[in-house]
């Protein structure tokens, strides 16, 4: 087929065997016309176009059934999707907390290790005692001053509100209703 429109050569190099007389004839060049081509176009176009509605033809839908049926299974790949992205969604927020409590509780630490590592100098200690307990040295004498509103109420009831009766829930509650 690829010799088609060219001359063979013989194999002395001599084109359509002349000069021996017993020769083939020579072929004729062929060509193709535009309405040729056109014509196997729409041969080959038709020929494509009754494969496709063969295939449909063969599971029996329409051209409606097949869209309802792509529909469905684009909804099913989307929700088989969208689950395990919602998850994997709400863990990575979560693995984010989780790391911002590390980080914060890493700062904790690091804040305790600190505070462990002044309290393990005696002066600072004795401080923190004679701060935090009123603790004195012997033979020192100690003073508090007391403002007036460190005072602790007197015994009784606080100030500003009511004195709370003795009794139970419904006993209050009958009180109340009887004459309160």
């Amino acid at each position: 087929m690829a010799d088609r429109g060219r001359a063979r050569t013989r194999r002395n190099g001599r084109a359509d065997g002349g000069g021996s007389g017993r020769g083939r004839r020579p072929e004729r060049a062929r060509r193709t016309t535009t309405t040729e081509v056109r014509a196997r176009t729409r041969l080959r176009r038709s020929l494509a176009a009754k494969r496709a509605s063969g295939a449909a033809k063969v599971l029996g839908m329409s051209t409606t059934r097949r869209a309802a049926v792509v529909a469905i299974v684009v909804c099913a790949l989307a929700f088989t999707i969208a689950v395990p992205l919602r998850t994997y969604l709400s863990q990575k927020s979560e693995v984010t907390e989780q790391q911002q409590l590390q980080s914060e509780l890493q700062r904790g630490v690091a804040q305790l290790e600190g505070r462990k590592a002044e309290l393990s100098d005696p002066a600072q200690i004795e401080a923190e005692a004679r701060k935090r307990f009123g603790f004195v040295k012997p033979g020192e004498t100690p003073y508090i001053v007391q403002l007036p509103e460190d005072k602790a109420p007197e015994q009784g009831e606080p100030q500003g509100q009511q004195p709370v009766p003795a009794g139970s829930w419904y006993e209050k509650l009958w009180d109340q209703v009887a004459g309160g």
